[in-house]
């Protein structure tokens, strides 16, 4: 018979379901190592058939003989995929479009309501409304927004089906516009990445939901950011490096756009403590700040753990057919 394979995960967040994952994979070995010291962590890492894991550090990745490398989200940025072996099989998953989709509909609503600064407002003793204050302006519904999305894919596609639900205009600029998967009713247009001016010059809320590479680090600097309303909302839950970060304080200072939702950051926090730049910038008045917090659901998680035991047990199921690749055959008693 092939004997189990080792698999061995890293991520603390999806060993919370240690339960489960040993529900769905009941012939294989199971090592949860998140709490564990790095030294051990790395020894472990070096056993692993399979190695389940959010991050991966070029020293581990050079030691990791895993035939399988499951990453428990989309992205591979934090895995050092350059150092594995060639025969290494890389998955990831994702499942968090839905919750990322519901979060950018909160920021919308949190911004065009003013709820951070009326809740301040009220904690000071203060209130502010259009009875009390001439100054005071009016906000608008989400059907008098126009959304603009930098990328269309999964999020994208979810957060755009929940904005024009609400009755939003969207617009969108992606890398190739004529994918099947953008011929969708409820765009007003969609555009290769040159007609980037032309959305941030119309759209009350921009939407960035693509990856960060080589091509899209710095994509919104200063000029971008100068071309969007003074009125408008930023929001970010792809990566930190796509928005050039000083050029987004000098404009949030200058109060030359409407604000920023913020999910995702420029740096890694140490612990549990904020990034220098992070506090900076949560502590901006125009700025609503969260920790990278945006797919956090319970669907998320749930339905990420029941992909990785499905790709892993179809992983077994390979192996065993080509007689143990990394998962090498051990005689049975007679």
């Amino acid at each position: 018979m092939v004997r189990p394979l080792q698999i061995v995960v890293t991520d603390p967040i999806v060993s919370r379901f240690e339960s489960l994952f040993r529900q769905l994979g009941t012939r294989h070995n199971w090592k949860f190592v998140a709490s564990l010291d790095p030294h051990e962590q790395s020894r472990q890492i070096a056993e692993a058939d399979v190695l389940v894991c959010a991050r991966l550090s070029d020293q581990d990745a050079q030691r990791c003989t895993a035939g399988l490398v499951h990453v428990t989200g989309s992205g591979t940025d934090r895995v050092a995929l350059k150092y594995l072996p060639e025969s290494t099989q890389v998955a990831t998953t994702s499942h968090h479009e839905r919750s990322i989709a519901e979060y950018v509909v909160m920021a919308i609503l949190a911004h065009e309501r003013r709820l951070l600064s009326i809740t301040r407002e009220l904690t000071e003793g203060t209130w502010r409304t259009l009875a009390t204050d001439p100054n005071i302006s009016m906000f608008r519904t989400v059907k008098d927004l126009t959304v603009g999305f930098i990328g269309m894919g999964a999020i994208g596609q979810h957060t755009l089906a929940a904005v024009t639900a609400l009755g939003a205009k969207a617009v969108a600029v992606r890398r190739n516009p004529s994918e099947p998967s953008t011929d969708n009713q409820n765009l007003h247009w969609v555009k290769s990445m040159e007609h980037l001016p032309e959305l941030l010059e119309c759209s009350d809320v921009v939407v960035l939901c693509l990856p960060l590479t080589d091509a899209t680090r710095d994509l919104i600097g200063a000029t971008e950011l100068s071309m969007m309303r003074s009125d408008a909302l930023l929001v970010n839950v792809a990566r930190g490096p796509i928005v050039n970060a000083p050029a987004l304080i000098d404009v949030l200072d200058q109060q030359l756009i409407g604000g920023a939702a913020l999910d995702v950051w420029w740096d890694a926090p140490t612990g549990t403590v904020a990034p220098a730049l992070t506090q900076r910038l949560a502590a901006h008045p125009l700025v609503i700040a969260t920790p990278h917090y945006s797919g956090h659901s319970r669907e998320t998680f749930l339905s990420r753990v029941k992909e990785i035991c499905s790709n892993i047990n179809d992983f077994a199921s390979v192996a065993e057919q080509h007689k143990g690749l990394n998962s090498p055959e051990v005689a049975s008693t007679p």
